[in-house]
C-alpha cells in the first residue's frame, strides 16, 4: 500500500489529485491549513485528514509526527500554493510589486516546499519507492517567459513566476542530493481554480493528470525533471 501526503488538498488540484490517487489504491493524507474545510474534504474523499499549514514550523512538525505514528510515507506532493492578485482579481505588475508581497508568496510557494520536504525526508527515506512531486507552473520556465512567441511571455507578475522558478531549482537540487527518491516538478496547465480566480481554461481533472502520473512513477522513473502532460518542459 502506497501512502501519500498532499498539501493544500481541501480543494482544486489537490482535491482532485487525492481523489484520483485514492481510486488508484493509495492511502491519502489530505493536508489543509483550515481544519474545518480540510476535515470536510477528507470525509468527502474517504481520505485521512491532517492539519498542515506549510508556513508554520509547528504545524508541519506535528503533521510529520502524526503520519510517522501511522506507519510512514511513500509519496509527498507539494501542492499548496498562492498567487498575488488584487481585489479585482488582477495580477500586480512590476511597478506595483513590493518586497513584502514577494515575501508572502515565497513563504508558501518556496519556503513551504522546503519546510515540508525537510520534515518528511526521514519518512520518505525509509520507503521502498519514495517520490516527491512539486507542483510548479508553466510560468516557471525562463525559456517561455523570455520568448515573445510564448503566451507565458505576457504574464505581468513578478512574485508567482519567480517562486515557481525557485521550486524548479529546489527540485533539481533535491533530486541530486537524494538519488533514491524520484523528485520532479510538474506543470498542471492553466487550470480553473481559486488560485487564479477560476480564470483558467482547463478543468481540475485535466490539470491533475500530470500530478497523478508523476506521483505514480516507479523506482526507475525520471527524477530531477520538469514535466507537463505533454512531456518534458524547457527550464
Amino acid at each position: 500500500m502506497t501512502t501519500t501526503l498532499i498539501t493544500g488538498a481541501n480543494k482544486g488540484l489537490g482535491f482532485e489529485t487525492a481523489r484520483r490517487l485514492l481510486e488508484a489504491g493509495h492511502t491519502v493524507y489530505a493536508g489543509s491549513r483550515d481544519e474545518e474545510r480540510g476535515r470536510r474534504a477528507a470525509e468527502r474523499l474517504g481520505a485521512r485528514f491532517v492539519l498542515l499549514d506549510v508556513t508554520d514550523d509547528a504545524s508541519v512538525t506535528a503533521a510529520a509526527r502524526t503520519i510517522e505514528a501511522d506507519g510512514g510515507l511513500d509519496v509527498l506532493i507539494n501542492n499548496a500554493g498562492i498567487e498575488e492578485r488584487d481585489a479585482d482579481n488582477r495580477v500586480p505588475g512590476a511597478a506595483d510589486t513590493t518586497a513584502d508581497s514577494v515575501r508572502a508568496v515565497f513563504e508558501t510557494n518556496v519556503f513551504g516546499v522546503v519546510r515540508v520536504t525537510h520534515a518528511f525526508l526521514p519518512l520518505l527515506q525509509k520507503s521502498a519507492a519514495p517520490v516527491i512531486v512539486n507542483v510548479s507552473s508553466g510560468l516557471a520556465s525562463l525559456t517561455a517567459l523570455s520568448d515573445p512567441a510564448s503566451p507565458a511571455h505576457f504574464y505581468p507578475g513578478l512574485a508567482y513566476p519567480a517562486s515557481k522558478t525557485a521550486v524548479n531549482m529546489l527540485t533539481v537540487q533535491y533530486a541530486k542530493a537524494f538519488p533514491r527518491i524520484r523528485v520532479n516538478a510538474v506543470e498542471p496547465g492553466f487550470t480553473a481554480t481559486d488560485l487564479n480566480g477560476r480564470t483558467g481554461t482547463q478543468t481540475v481533472e485535466e490539470g491533475a493528470e500530470i500530478i497523478v502520473r508523476m506521483a505514480r512513477v516507479g523506482v526507475d522513473g525520471p527524477t530531477g525533471g520538469y514535466f507537463s502532460a505533454e512531456g518534458p518542459l524547457p527550464w
